[in-house]
């Protein structure tokens, strides 16, 4: 399955769900704050824009932000909550895409482990080089990212239960071989028998990986929390927000 026929119109009408999981305030306003804090004023880029879950709210605090998308069903969804004027969007790769503007921003950033949708680490490794390419030195570049929990995986167990909630379950299948992982995540109805399966194939990074393909691209890492409410990063923390940061003197 391509990202496009992922997400598709089907997936882009029932993606958002205001005021709970990603969407919930406490999830939510720390995120704006800390990027609004992050974007000194400046322009802002965000690959994968989505539906707008984060950049509608910047861009009423004011934030000037740029939107990149590949999905057409994703930016109409968009559409119903701000017009082109208040929050362009460029079609494209965001590992590919160039942006009017290209390095003049002073923040570029990738929310809600999208970055591991890039199936190839040579896909990831140019992400990271098109967010350099569009900073201007001294900007920075924020990556949300979830640990791989394969110390959880037995040896010889390809599949593992994530989470299980009320009318929920998540469990990835791994390939430990190739770093990829399919995300499967059920959504039961109240009959026997009602139940939907949506699937997401990803590629897994280590944080350490991470910060090598950051390096390549010519950042520095200049924190790395657990949350984005700064929670400490551990060897137990199931995810975590790195900011990247251009040298000053750097020109892409």
């Amino acid at each position: 399955m391509t990202q496009d026929e992922l997400w598709d119109r089907e997936t882009a009408d029932s993606y958002d769900t205001p005021g709970i999981g990603a969407f919930s305030p406490e999830v939510l306003e720390p995120t704006v704050d800390w990027l609004v804090e992050l974007s000194g004023g400046g322009k802002v880029l965000e690959f994968a824009v989505g539906t707008g879950r984060v950049a509608v709210p910047l861009t009423q605090r004011g934030v000037d932000v740029v939107g990149v998308e590949m999905s057409a069903a994703m930016i109409d969804q968009l559409r119903t909550k701000v017009d082109d004027a208040a929050l362009p969007v460029v079609v494209g790769d965001m590992a590919t895409v160039r942006v009017p503007g290209a390095g003049a921003f002073q923040l570029v950033y990738l929310v809600y482990n999208t970055i591991s949708n890039l199936l190839t680490q040579a896909e990831q490794v140019a992400c990271f080089r098109n967010a350099a390419r569009h900073l201007a030195p001294g900007g920075c570049f924020v990556v949300e990212l979830w640990v791989p929990e394969l110390r959880k995986l037995p040896p010889g167990q390809r599949a593992m239960v994530w989470e299980v909630q009320a009318g929920y379950v998540g469990l990835d299948t791994y390939d430990v071989l190739r770093q990829q992982v399919v995300s499967h995540h059920f959504r039961f109805g109240e009959g026997s028998r009602e139940a939907r399966l949506f699937r997401s194939p990803h590629r897994y990074i280590w944080p350490a990986e991470l910060d090598l393909m950051a390096q390549l691209a010519g950042f520095e890492l200049e924190s790395r929390h657990a949350d984005w409410d700064k929670s400490e990063f551990t060897a137990e923390s199931r995810s975590h927000v790195s900011v990247y940061r251009l040298p000053a003197g750097l020109r892409q």
